[in-house]
């Protein structure tokens, strides 16, 4: 006689028994939980398949192309949800701005780096390596 196990769903975790027909019946029959199989089921198979992944990207080309304004439309007919992007998207915007992501490769004024010279020694602190390369890097006050 089968044992109940557990549902693989996280947020389910109930006890069914599983149908001694599936080879490796994890998942319960409740709808969310078959949600959770097929969506985990699609992203494995897009991971390992490149001929599946190919034929969805087709697919979805395809789609797009007869719907072009479908995202158009969609904003139109619902105007809460265009109001919300445009708060969240000020939102973004604005810490964008405070980040100064701008100047992302900008040096710290706090970095500990000193100016002098420098070698690149690939893979290992031995500095008896005949290919460590030698670089003067000289350190840009800001203000």
């Amino acid at each position: 006689m089968n044992q109940k196990i557990r549902c693989a769903n996280r947020k389910c975790r109930r006890l069914f028994l599983p149908d001694p027909r599936v080879k490796n019946h994890r998942y319960c029959d409740r709808e969310g939980c078959q949600r959770v199989r097929r969506n985990r089921w699609q992203r494995q198979k897009m991971k390992d398949d490149p001929r599946y992944r190919k034929d969805q990207q087709e697919s979805q080309q395809c789609w797009t192309e007869q719907n072009r304004d479908y995202w158009q439309r969609y904003r139109d007919q619902h105007p809460a949800y265009t109001e919300r992007n445009r708060l969240l998207q000020k939102d973004r915007d604005q810490r964008r701005r405070s980040d100064n992501l701008a100047k992302m490769d900008a040096l710290n004024p706090k970095s500990h780096v000193k100016a002098g010279s420098y070698y690149l020694i690939p893979g290992t602190a031995d500095l008896a390596k005949m290919d460590a390369l030698s670089h003067k890097y000289l350190l840009i006050p800001i203000g």
